[in-house]
């Protein structure tokens, strides 16, 4: 009988150090997307009081550590690092992403510069603080890129594209390593 081994979603493709940046896979635990269905007031009292954090504004990140909310788009968030307390399910609609999503860190000082040749947002720090997010586009893949420290970006995007994700960002990494 074959023995199933759970692997995740970059598998061996992680970590790579390059110059000075560093890309890493990050288990971020339990994913969980809010969708609000009611009143957002409401919803983010609920997450204050279940959670400790509020229901995140556009563009931003609730929480530095876990938990944590990001903005995944209209009137929807992304829960990391807990699993949704049941009182929340009366102002939203809560989905387990737990397995559909990899994330990786890409940390180092030309991280910016690794990142504006990939994505069509300004990611500079005067411009991207820290918990600032975007969901945009990195190459053609659609992904969610949360700044995270002053040189370091949280970046995510669906299961399926993993390895070219660690492709892109590894050709772009070279790229900026090269000119220095």
């Amino acid at each position: 009988m074959a023995e199933l081994v759970a692997k995740t979603a970059c598998g061996d493709l992680l970590p790579r150090t390059i110059g000075k940046m560093v890309l890493e896979e990050v288990d971020l635990g339990w994913l969980s997307l809010i969708a609000l269905t009611g009143d957002a007031v409401a919803l983010s009292a609920a997450m204050e009081t279940a959670h400790g954090i509020a229901f995140p504004a556009p563009n931003r990140m609730t929480g530095k550590n876990d938990p944590r909310c990001i903005w995944f788009g209209r009137n929807q968030a992304l829960l990391i690092g807990a699993a949704p307390d049941e009182s929340l399910g009366k102002h939203a609609a809560i989905v387990d992403q737990s397995d559909g999503w990899c994330s990786v860190t890409l940390r180092g000082p030309q991280a910016d510069d690794v990142l504006a040749r990939l994505v069509p947002v300004d990611l500079r720090a005067q411009h991207f603080e820290t918990g600032h997010t975007a969901r945009t586009q990195l190459g053609h893949m659609a992904a969610s890129i949360t700044r995270i420290g002053d040189d370091a970006f949280m970046i995510l995007v669906f299961r399926s594209m993993a390895s070219t994700l660690v492709d892109e960002l590894d050709h772009a990494m070279r790229g900026v390593a090269s000119r220095r």
